[in-house]
């Protein structure tokens, strides 16, 4: 669904509900509050247009004209903030598939971080070493996971779709072969890097996956026993890849 219907739809809303809600006010075979009954009647039937027609033109201004303040991505924080910040980005029909699954994997990380948590303490003691080396890697796993949504944020945020459109039907003859070969690259790096990125969190995801899984297996372990386990090495190798990654 494109913005424009979106906001188009909640006009049609906004107005059915206060069309819905003047007639049960000021029919006779509801409410039945009418001009002209006696002064009170009317005083109540005057106030209820005209907070009606407020109401509506606000709902209106607010649909379609206020604009939607973006939060600068050096704020970004929380799991919140990266899915809001994606939402304004799903005007990029171009990459409307690749938006969607960024905000489905954000939804799945929040559900795996919170049945890692719950795993770790029902096994572990919450102040223990195994407790926290556990905790402390799905910590780093978080942070990489949203340190990939913020290079697709920052892709996204200089990504002109008018533009690439454009170059992908070469409707502009006035550029030569070679330029409009140059700006296909240009704009493929942008999908490619996005795709790849998403990519990496699908590993990340399948890794807390296979994490949880030989936690659940485990009675008790050793603090070098949990370093050698082959999910938490596969883990700890892609975590040292953010000292060489760039967004």
């Amino acid at each position: 669904m494109s913005v424009q219907t979106n906001k188009l739809i909640k006009v049609v809303l906004i107005t059915m509900g206060v069309v819905v809600f003047d007639i049960a006010m000021l029919s006779p075979g509801l409410v039945g509050i009418r001009i002209g009954d006696n002064a009170l009647h009317t005083a109540m039937a005057v106030s209820i247009l005209l907070a009606s027609t407020l109401v509506l033109f606000f709902g209106m201004y607010t649909v379609l004209m206020k604009r939607t303040i973006r939060i600068p991505l050096k704020q970004i924080k929380s799991p919140e903030e990266y899915e809001h910040a994606l939402k304004q980005c799903k005007g990029i029909k171009s990459l409307e598939k690749e938006i969607a699954l960024a905000l489905h994997q954000i939804e799945r990380m929040n559900k795996k971080q919170e049945t890692m948590f719950h795993v770790l303490k029902q096994r572990f003691e919450p102040n223990g070493m195994t407790y926290l080396k556990f905790a402390k890697t799905t910590q780093e796993v978080d942070k990489l996971f949203f340190l990939n949504i913020r290079s697709i944020l920052n892709r996204l945020n200089v990504f002109d779709e008018a533009e690439f459109k454009s170059v992908m039907k070469q409707k502009n003859s006035s550029y030569s072969s070679q330029l409009i070969q140059e700006k296909t690259m240009l704009y493929n790096e942008y999908i490619t890097f996005v795709k790849n990125a998403l990519h990496m969190n699908e590993e990340i995801l399948l890794k807390l996956d296979r994490l949880l899984l030989e936690i659940s297996r485990l009675d008790s372990l050793e603090m070098s026993d949990i370093e050698q386990m082959p999910c938490m090495l596969e883990i700890d190798a892609l975590i040292k890849q953010t000292q060489y990654y760039k967004q």
